[in-house]
């Protein structure tokens, strides 16, 4: 066995043990035997042994503090696949729950864009497997990262479809579950490879600004752990932090490329203790530092659906220059960067405790087996679940997860049905607005409804966004028909 691959070994052995001290490490060794005899002598396009994939995939896991069965079968999830090696051999040496993984990433693997029907198919087995283990997906993603690392060594129409996949599915499940480290990382690897123009402009960019700008943001820190420390607050970090590439370069594609408008491009990011913490410190920044009006943001009080919390205000330093902090707890962080991944539960079968970011997955493979033209399903799956989302209220304070262009009548729908059909006028931030009007993230909805009316307007359908809308309005419409022809009757 090459050295290499043995200090990856001792590498994945060490990590575990850093978060797991206590987990069956012959099992893990075990488990790196059967793989480097299962891929003996196969090799990668980059011309690597094969085995450097698993142990990338499993060490990516082993880094997200995953527990011991995710890591291994992320060690063995090419197995059944691509050696002689079956499903029943890593049952037998593994177990059930271990097997039952790998036989979930290896049913994903069949996901590819090879013409529309069976692409969607696919899909469809994706949500389906997603909604049943969710662990499934956590191992697909630290597979997919390693993928596109070693993407240089494919042609590029397979650099393509590979990176394509990534940034329109990949990536939005990810950021989807909360998971916003994974899914930052997926973006900048894909982009390199579908925008490498684009991708090359901004990395310099980056560079040019960071070094532009290191010396000031470590000044300002340095300002703030004074402030902090002279108000007696026991903060545990005061660090900075770029914006993620792929996000940075959407919202400059909204500003017409001029970083300087983009406030959050580097933000200081400060870690405290508790919740109470994180309030006093708002109040001490913005005493020493003037606010910019309506960019404070509240994610404790509010969390996004997705569970992600934080506090946001954007700042005028005392040198006049604009820059966005962030104040969290340490938990916070964690879940801010491992999101549905941080907080793992399991009762005594093994079985996965429904978390809220789940939610729209049961939702989807739901009302998608209902679905019988594959393009409508593509079509409805990129608006209700891939798109960019906004974050609107009800007047009591419930969030509601929309896609962006959403309108109240889309709110409504998604509060109640009944709610979408007796609706007849919205406030929005207690202000009269129209029905199609587009609603922002952090807008107080409120609809009006009229008990007496039992049937939506049929116009609605030419401005709603979301498929749940759709779907209602259509069903409503249909039954006023049918009810009409047996009164006629």
């Amino acid at each position: 066995m090459p050295e290499d691959i043995n200090k990856k070994f001792k590498t994945l052995q060490k990590t575990v043990k850093q978060y797991h001290p206590k987990a069956d490490f012959d099992l893990l060794k075990l488990a790196f035997d059967f793989a480097l005899e299962a891929h003996k002598g196969s090799k990668r396009m980059s011309g690597e042994d094969y085995v450097y994939h698993p142990l990338a995939t499993a060490q990516t896991l082993a880094e997200m503090k995953m527990s011991l069965p995710i890591v291994i079968a992320g060690l063995l999830h090419d197995v059944p696949e691509d050696t002689n090696f079956t499903l029943d051999d890593i049952k037998k040496n593994f177990g059930n729950d271990i097997a039952s993984l790998v036989n979930g990433v290896t049913k994903l693997g069949t996901i590819k864009y090879r013409g529309i029907e069976r692409y969607i198919e696919n899909l469809r087995k994706m949500f389906l497997a997603i909604a049943k283990d969710l662990r499934v997906i956590l191992i697909k993603f630290a597979d997919r990262l390693h993928n596109l690392k070693t993407l240089y060594a494919l042609p590029r129409n397979k650099q393509i479809r590979i990176a394509s996949e990534v940034l329109e599915i990949y990536a939005p499940i990810a950021n989807r579950l909360g998971m916003y480290e994974m899914k930052g990382q997926l973006e900048a690897e894909a982009f390199k490879y579908l925008y490498p123009k684009e991708y090359n402009w901004l990395k310099q960019l980056i560079e040019e600004q960071s070094k532009r700008k290191e010396k000031y943001l470590n000044k300002v820190i340095a300002f703030l752990k004074k402030q902090l420390q002279e108000e007696n607050v026991d903060f545990i970090e005061v660090k900075g932090r770029i914006k993620q590439l792929y996000s940075l370069y959407k919202k400059l594609l909204r500003h017409d490329k001029d970083i300087n408008r983009v406030y959050d491009f580097i933000a200081i990011r400060i870690i405290v203790k508790d919740i109470a913490d994180c309030y006093s410190v708002l109040g001490i920044i913005h005493k020493i530092m003037k606010p910019l009006k309506g960019r404070i943001k509240d994610y404790i009080s509010q969390p996004k659906p997705n569970g992600y919390s934080s506090l946001h205000t954007t700042v005028f330093t005392p040198d006049g220059e604009i820059i966005e902090v962030q104040i969290r707890t340490e938990e916070m962080e964690e879940e801010a960067e491992y999101g549905i991944a941080a907080h793992w539960y399991y009762d005594e079968k093994g079985s996965f405790k429904k978390h809220r970011q789940t939610k729209w997955i049961d939702e989807l493979t739901e009302w998608q087996k209902e679905l019988s033209a594959n393009q409508k399903f593509l079509e409805k799956l990129k608006i209700d679940v891939f798109q960019d989302r906004i974050f609107v209220f009800t007047p009591n304070g419930d969030v509601i997860d929309l896609p962006a262009g959403a309108t109240p009548v889309d709110f409504a729908y998604s509060v109640h049905t009944d709610v979408g059909n007796q609706c007849v006028g919205v406030l929005i931030n207690n202000q009269i607005a129209t029905l199609d009007k587009k609603l922002k993230s952090g807008d107080v909805v409120q609809v009006l409804t009229d008990k007496n009316r039992k049937f939506p307007n049929a116009d609605w359908l030419k401005f709603v966004k979301t498929s749940i809308a759709k779907n209602k309005i259509k069903s409503s419409l249909s039954k006023r028909t049918l009810i009409d022809k047996f009164l006629k009757k």
